[in-house]
C-alpha cells in the first residue's frame, strides 16, 4: 500500500490474523504458581508497583507487601530500582530480597524513547532501553514494557519504521536476555490500537516479539476486545488487568479513573475467557494508578486487588 494511512486501515484486518500466529515467544513457566491442589495453573497474579505508588514506599518495601498480600510476581518500575541502586541498595540484594520473598519479576516498567523518528533521541532512547534491560536482568527479570514513549502525540507514525523499530529493541534485549513487550497505550495517537499493536510486532520479524495489552488501554484506544481472539496466548507473557467506570466517558477518561478488576463495566468475563481459551497462562498484572487507593493503607490495596482479580478469574472460567 502507497500511504500509511491506508494500511492504518488495513491493519485491523487481514495484519491481524496473520500476527496471531507470527508474534509467538517462549511461554513463560507456570510451575512456580501451580495451586495447592496441583491443578494446571489458570494465570500467575502480579503487582504492579504503580497500584501502591501513592504511598510512597521503597521498592524493598513494597516487595514485602507483594509478598504479603499473596502475588506470585511482581512488576517495579525501573526508576524504582535505580531509586534503591542510588541509596545504597544493590541489585544484586534486590533480587535476593524477591527471590526470598517467593517472588518473580514477571515484567518491569521503563520508558525509553526506542521508536521515535529523530534518529539522535532514538539512539539515546536505545541506549537508555539498554540500561533498563541490564537493570531489570540483574533483579532477576526476562520481560519489560516497551510503549510508543516520544510518540505519544504523532498521529502520522509509520508502522513499518515502528517494526523496524522494535526488532532492533528485541536484538538488544536477546543480548541481555531480557525481552521488550510492545505495549499499547489507548491515550497515544500512535499504537493505541490492538490491530497496529499486531501489526507491529509481527512486521518486526523476530521469534521474540511479543505483547502487552491493558484493559483500560485497550478501552481508551477504541479497539474491540474482540481483537484479543486474534492474539495467541504464547504471544503475551503478561496482561495489565484494571477496570474501569461508566463515567468519565472514553474521551474524557484518565489513568487515574482505573478501579478494581469488577468494580467497572470493563467486559471481564469476555476478557478472561478469551485469554484462557487462546492458551494465555502468563501473569495478570494489576496496574492501577487511582488516587483514591493511594490513600488507603497500603497491604489492604494490594490484597483487595488480588481478590478482585482472582473472583473475576473465578467467575469466568467457573472455579
Amino acid at each position: 500500500m502507497s500511504s500509511n494511512i491506508s494500511r492504518r486501515q488495513f491493519v485491523a484486518g487481514l495484519s491481524a490474523s496473520v500476527a496471531a500466529a507470527t508474534t509467538i515467544a517462549e511461554s513463560p513457566d507456570t510451575s512456580i504458581y501451580r495451586d495447592v491442589n496441583h491443578r494446571e495453573p489458570d494465570f500467575g497474579y502480579c503487582l504492579n508497583t504503580s497500584t501502591i505508588s501513592g504511598q510512597k514506599l521503597p521498592l524493598r518495601k513494597m516487595i514485602e507487601v507483594a509478598a504479603g498480600a499473596g502475588y506470585q510476581g511482581i512488576e517495579p518500575w525501573t526508576r524504582d530500582i535505580n531509586s534503591e541502586v542510588k541509596n545504597g541498595v544493590t541489585t544484586k540484594d534486590l533480587k535476593k530480597r524477591i527471590s526470598d520473598a517467593g517472588l518473580t519479576v514477571a515484567s518491569a516498567i521503563g520508558f525509553a524513547e526506542w521508536i521515535v523518528d529523530d534518529q539522535t533521541r532514538r539512539k539515546k532512547g536505545l541506549e537508555n532501553a539498554r540500561r533498563d534491560m541490564e537493570l531489570v536482568r540483574a533483579v532477576g527479570g526476562s520481560f519489560i514494557a516497551a510503549p510508543p514513549v516520544g510518540a505519544t502525540d504523532q498521529s502520522d507514525l509509520d508502522l513499518d519504521r515502528a517494526a523496524e523499530r522494535y526488532r532492533t529493541l528485541l536484538e538488544i534485549g536477546e543480548a541481555i536476555g531480557v525481552t521488550p513487550q510492545l505495549e499499547l497505550w489507548g491515550f497515544s495517537k500512535s499504537i493505541h490500537r490492538i490491530g497496529e499493536l499486531l501489526y507491529v510486532a509481527s512486521e518486526s520479524g523476530h521469534h521474540n516479539a511479543c505483547l502487552l495489552p491493558d484493559v483500560y488501554h485497550i478501552y481508551k484506544g477504541g479497539s474491540s476486545f474482540e481483537g484479543l481472539r486474534l492474539i495467541a496466548g504464547q504471544a503475551m507473557h503478561t496482561f495489565h488487568m484494571n477496570d474501569y467506570p461508566a463515567e468519565p466517558q472514553r474521551d474524557k477518561i484518565g489513568d487515574a479513573d482505573r478501579i478494581y478488576p469488577g468494580d467497572g463495566i470493563a467486559p471481564l468475563e469476555m476478557v478472561i475467557k478469551t485469554l484462557h481459551q487462546n492458551g494465555f497462562r502468563g501473569m495478570l498484572s494489576l496496574e492501577l494508578f487511582n488516587r483514591n487507593y493511594w490513600k488507603q493503607d497500603v497491604l489492604t490495596v494490594a490484597r483487595t486487588g488480588l481478590e478482585k482479580m482472582q473472583g473475576a478469574v473465578a467467575a469466568a472460567l467457573n472455579r
